[in-house]
């Protein structure tokens, strides 16, 4: 037995070898494959490498980024989140309507309108999480409803109509490049990212989010309550699909009831892409950044090489599914130098 004050054994090298690999699978992977695909295109699809490209990119990209970084919270779990396109709809005709009320200052009108979108996208989450928890309704059929409810609220009160007239000074921010190289919104989903990275992190809250998709039951006998935390990823999720919202308003600024359309699978797809797994409890939103990052990347690269629209939801579903096969035997894999 070896005493404290003694130093311990350098670990084997076979040991140091297994833990070397086990980063390089779990973090290091999806970065690289986001290389090898920047790369290819680079080499194979003309004006793909220019700086206009990239800004085209990184403004494409902020809106799935955010939505995606509330969904990695609630995949965490073992959740899903079918809502969060049509609840960035109704966030972006309820902020619209507030910021071209004649009766409200601009300088008013802005703070209120950002407030309220992500108080509409919060309670929005919160009544999925609520009830999901609350009669053990799959999130799936829950958020499912949710869909449906907020897409035809926002065409209630938008009357069915696009909602233009924004205010200058807020089209003017959303539209504002940084450097001449990065807009101001991929700053927002880069400093959404940078959060959530900090809560999963550093925060308790986050380290029961993880264990909670890891094993809920273990959670349960630790002395703490599972509902409050799913219902709280619940609501982080609505509450990033009406920063999205507000992200949306600041790129097209128009508030439309049909904004948001399919929005939830490419959220969904970027935090499977990005290596979190479907059945929760294993992940980083990190990865969640790069996958949100290599489908931008495709389908820029694709539209470059001149592949049709009806094409390139084909290549983007076939890497989906590789993702997930690749993810099982990733999992595996893992777990056997675990158990080593």
């Amino acid at each position: 037995m070896t005493h404290p004050s003694e130093p311990r054994p350098a670990a084997p090298a076979s040991t140091r070898w297994q833990r070397t690999v086990y980063f390089l699978i779990q973090d290091l992977g999806i970065a690289f494959a986001l290389l090898l695909i920047t790369l290819v295109f680079a080499l194979s699809a003309p004006y793909f490498a220019t700086s206009g490209n990239f800004l085209k990119i990184f403004v494409q990209i902020a809106i799935n980024t955010v939505l995606a970084a509330g969904m990695t919270f609630v995949i965490l779990i073992g959740g899903i989140d079918l809502s969060v396109g049509s609840v960035l709809a109704l966030s972006t005709v309820v902020g619209a309507l507030i910021m071209t009320n004649p009766a409200l200052p601009v300088g008013l009108a802005i703070p209120l309108a950002t407030l309220a979108c992500m108080g509409v996208g919060a309670l929005c989450g919160f009544i999925n999480g609520y009830v999901a928890e609350r009669w053990k309704v799959p999130s799936f059929i829950v958020t499912l409803g949710m869909l449906n409810i907020a897409s035809g609220a926002a065409r209630v009160i938008s009357k069915n109509s696009t909602i233009t007239g924004l205010p200058k000074s807020f089209t003017d921010f959303g539209t504002l490049i940084i450097g001449g190289v990065i807009p101001t919104i991929f700053l927002i989903a880069i400093g959404i990212i940078f959060i959530g990275w900090i809560i999963l992190r550093f925060t308790v809250f986050g380290r029961f989010i993880v264990a909670i998709g890891t094993n809920e039951e273990a959670v349960r006998l630790s002395g703490h309550n599972p509902r409050t935390y799913k219902i709280a990823a619940f609501m982080l999720s609505g509450l990033m699909a009406g920063v999205g919202g507000m992200v949306y308003l600041l790129r097209l600024n128009v508030g439309s009831p049909i904004a948001g359309s399919g929005y939830e699978l490419n959220a969904i797809a970027a935090v499977i892409i990005g290596g979190t797994s479907l059945s929760g409890g294993k992940g980083s939103i990190i990865g969640t950044l790069i996958g949100a990052c290599i489908l931008q990347v495709l389908n820029t690269g694709l539209q470059l090489l001149g592949v049709g629209d009806n094409f390139k939801p084909i290549v983007i579903g076939m890497v989906v599914v590789f993702a997930v096969i690749i993810d099982t035997y990733r999992e595996r894999y893992l777990r056997t130098l675990e158990l080593r």
